[in-house]
């Protein structure tokens, strides 16, 4: 019975709090200002989107475009801070300045329920603000196909809590002071400091963790993106409950005159304990996560996590940070723990990863760093850039004590990660030379994935002027399988690299073997040595050239498939007739959905068609082809000269075929082999090569190919499904209407409401 009084007090006092609300001018102000604000946001927003489609663009993830991290939620966040600070700068100090807090202390209440009472209407109002927005996500609802009802409230409540959490910082500022400005100056303050409390002391060890766990900035970003995190929620639960803590501890220092050393012991009790439940929800064994998103946008694929679910034992993720690469940043002392968040989605399945960090200085290839300090010894840059960090020297090993513990100079010393399982497997993960540099899902997921399965071995053929996977130069094929700093290579996705000699038989371990652009006839030891391979059931990746017929047709006899004589030429306003567009057959992609699709274009700089039988065995599949084209008989000047069609010589215009797929069964499994017309298509001038007005995919090209070969295993699939809300079932004409009840209708309701409600109240 008593309790159901003390609650009844309590709504008693939420009330009174929420009439003087509602009477105050201020808080129709906010309500009228967000109404205005967000009318505004949302409409921009949504018209853009309703005019792109109009003009025959095409939208997706509609609904988080406009309530997501960059949409009207994440305005309104931005805002809040002001705003919540009027509303609760006099929910104490108006009674603590006009003396009615005696009138309280009383009545048949204490401070709990006092408090309680007015963060109660607090949370009420709170309500009333999110229902601003709430009337463009019901809009929304009805109007955007398939939209995503439920990420989008994942990222509401992240408002209202946040609004929650600003309300309790706020009452507790209201009890220290009876000047409302104080409390309101308090109050930002507070929100500031906890705003950047996640970037001060990092670089202690013993309390980064905390002051990370602190910060509020960012709570709400998982939120918007629709992810529903166990941490984040009892964030803004531990925090609210802090300050009504202290609030209520501040009353009874107040009401009992108590004196202040022990006042203060228990506001440091009651942070320290709050603290200690933050640092608890922070551990990933006591952590749960629901993705409300269709894609599941913010939760590892399902690739990846079944290799998390055959990685059993313990995983250890070690960062060897060179102080002299350009990316020494990322794991410095008070990076960590942001660098631990980069890996986030995966010790949501796998808990007990473990991160170690260990710090050096080694020569590295780092031009930047050399022109900035030139003639400095390696150890004078370590000390320059340990001043700049404002790092202890003494953290950097030397390079004598760094390669007692591991030898990364083949890697060239730049910044890595190894991991390794508690069995001793180990696997590295690399950072790149691109503007992201970090790995993504991709990379590491490939990395992971040697921890627990064999790694595909892709021998490339070396002899007889055939490309090399070691040449950087254009006519080189190092950037898609052996470059380490290429996050696409081959060697970065699951496969493993190395030569092979036809001098004697292709070793068993050699999962795909790659022979391209062959410029002199190989000799019948080693031709013996191929068809023995091929007859085994080896995989194979043939590529062919301009000019190479004679010595490419008799690799590809015994497979049905013959490179015809000539250039394959097709005249185009974009380029010259000997640059082949080819496009993927309507097969392609049922060999390798996540790289081929139907309509896909490749560039075949120099190409020769292809001829096939499928007499050999072996079921063939046109992968690329290219229309209206033939084969160019004769020496021609492509640049000067203008391609024509000469049929005396028996050129003729029809479809050719630029690559196939062949495959058959042998000893018990599906033999694959890929034949290209153009070795130049995978080489490294031609995937980083941009074509004005040809949008190709070569680099696609190469990550099907050895998909399809190793059969799905790499690179990894790591795809989701496609957006659903990609449509407004709305007109460009409509819109003029829309803004003017979103923008004008909807607060000038609010304002008129609040104009009543305080002409009533003066009359009265």
């Amino acid at each position: 019975m008593n309790k159901v009084k003390k609650f009844i007090m309590i709504g008693h006092i939420a009330k009174t709090e929420l009439q003087t609300l509602f009477y105050s001018p201020i808080a129709w102000l906010v309500l009228v200002i967000i109404a205005i604000q967000t009318g505004m946001t949302f409409t921009d927003n949504f018209g853009s989107i309703v005019e792109s489609q109009a003009s025959g663009y095409s939208n997706t993830g509609i609904s988080l475009r406009l309530f997501g991290p960059q949409g009207l939620l994440f305005m309104l966040q931005n805002n809040l801070y002001l705003y919540i600070p009027l509303l609760t700068m006099g929910l104490i100090s108006r009674e603590l300045s006009s003396g009615s807090i005696k009138l309280l202390y009383s009545a048949p209440v204490n401070n709990a329920q006092i408090v309680l009472g007015k963060y109660l209407a607090m949370m009420i109002f709170g309500l009333t603000i999110i229902s601003i927005p709430l009337i463009y996500i019901i809009f929304c609802n009805f109007t955007v196909e398939h939209f995503e009802l439920g990420a989008v409230l994942a990222g509401l409540t992240g408002i209202y809590l946040l609004i929650c959490t600003y309300s309790a910082i706020g009452l507790f500022m209201s009890s220290i002071s009876s000047y409302q400005i104080i409390a309101v100056i308090c109050t930002v303050t507070t929100l500031g400091v906890l705003q950047v409390a996640g970037t001060m002391w990092q670089d202690m060890e013993s309390v980064q963790d905390i002051t990370y766990w602190l910060s509020i900035s960012n709570r709400t970003t998982e939120l918007f993106r629709g992810l529903i995190c166990s941490e984040d929620i009892l964030y803004f639960i531990i925090v609210s409950s802090l300050f009504l803590s202290l609030t209520i501890a501040r009353l009874r220092v107040i009401r009992q005159k108590i004196a202040w050393p022990v006042a203060w012991s228990r506001y440091i009790g009651i942070f320290a304990l709050a603290m200690l439940l933050g640092f608890l929800t922070t551990r990933p064994y006591l952590m749960s996560f629901h993705d409300a998103t269709h894609q599941k946008s913010n939760t590892l694929t399902p690739a990846s996590q079944k290799i998390l679910s055959k990685l059993d034992g313990g995983l250890t993720i070690t960062a060897y940070n060179n102080i002299l690469d350009r990316n020494y940043y990322l794991t410095l002392p008070k990076a960590r723990t942001f660098d631990k968040y980069r890996f986030r989605q995966y010790w949501r399945f796998k808990p007990e990863i473990k991160f170690q960090y260990i710090h050096y200085y080694d020569k590295v290839d780092n031009i930047a760093l050399e022109q900035q300090y030139p003639g400095l010894s390696d150890r004078e840059k370590m000390i320059k850039m340990a001043k700049y960090s404002q790092i202890d020297t003494s953290l950097f090993l030397c390079p004598e004590e760094i390669r007692k513990i591991i030898d990364l100079s083949h890697e060239g010393n730049r910044f890595l990660r190894v991991l390794e399982r508690e069995n001793g497997k180990k696997a590295i993960l690399r950072t790149f030379d691109d503007n992201h540099s970090i790995p993504t899902e991709n990379e590491i997921s490939a990395a992971l994935q040697r921890l627990v399965m064999e790694t595909p071995i892709i021998g490339f053929f070396q002899g007889h002027e055939t490309r090399d996977y070691t040449d950087p130069s254009e006519r080189g094929y190092s950037r898609f399988s052996g470059d380490i700093q290429n996050r696409h290579a081959l060697i970065n996705n699951g496969f493993d690299i190395t030569g092979v000699q036809l001098d004697k038989e292709v070793p068993d371990s050699i999962d795909i073997l790659v022979i391209a652009d062959v410029r002199t006839s190989l000799e019948s030891s080693e031709m013996v040595h191929l068809n023995n391979y091929i007859a085994k059931g080896g995989n194979l990746v043939i590529a062919g050239d301009v000019n190479r017929q004679e010595y490419m047709n008799p690799i590809t006899e015994s497979l049905g498939v013959t490179f015809l004589a000539g250039q394959l030429v097709k005249p185009s306003r974009y380029s010259t007739a000997d640059v082949i567009i080819s496009q993927a057959g309507p097969e392609a992609h049922l060999l390798s959905a996540p790289y081929f699709y139907t309509g896909m274009q490749i560039v075949m700089p120099g190409c020769t068609a292809l001829a096939y039988s499928s007499k050999k065995g072996y079921r063939v599949t046109p992968l690329f082809t290219c229309d209206s084209s033939w084969n160019k008989l004769e020496p021609s000047n492509f640049i000067d000269d203008t391609i024509r069609l000469n049929t005396t010589i028996g050129e003729t215009i029809q479809n050719h075929v630029t690559a196939l797929a062949l495959s058959r069964r042998v000893n018990n499994k599906e033999q694959k082999i890929v034949i290209l017309g153009d070795a130049d298509c995978i080489s490294n001038g031609e995937i980083g090569r941009w074509r004005a007005n040809l949008p190709t995919r070569n680099h696609s090209l190469v990550g099907g190919i050895f998909h399809w070969m190793s059969d799905g295993q790499a690179p990894l699939d790591v795809r989701r499904p496609l957006s659903q809300d990609n449509k407004v079932f709305l007109d460009a004409d409509e819109l003029p209407l829309i803004k003017i009840v979103f923008q004008w209708i909807i607060p000038g309701l609010l304002f008129l409401m609040g104009l009543f409600i305080w002409i009533r109240r003066r009359g009265k």
